[in-house]
């Protein structure tokens, strides 16, 4: 394992830490598990592989003016 730091508002570590009290485990255990349950969630998610949340362009040139109309089939080709 590697030490790690990080800032938390007052009253979200005094929730976690509550909610580890109350589950009997450490506060650092906590932050773990809910890290992996995050990623593991959002890996299961099906909007993960989609091209419109996948993209992180940003598009600076003109863009087609039947955009609205036909963004499913921009975003994923061809759609019957």
């Amino acid at each position: 394992m590697e030490r790690t730091t990080i800032m938390l508002p007052h009253d979200l570590k005094a929730k976690a830490l509550k909610h580890a009290n109350s589950v009997g485990i450490s506060l650092g255990q906590y932050i773990r598990e809910a890290i992996a349950n995050s990623l593991e969630t959002q890996q299961d998610d099906p909007r993960f592989d989609d091209p419109f949340f996948a993209d992180d362009a940003v598009f600076s040139g003109k863009a087609p003016t039947d955009l609205a109309k036909k963004h499913d089939e921009y975003l994923y080709g061809e759609v019957s």
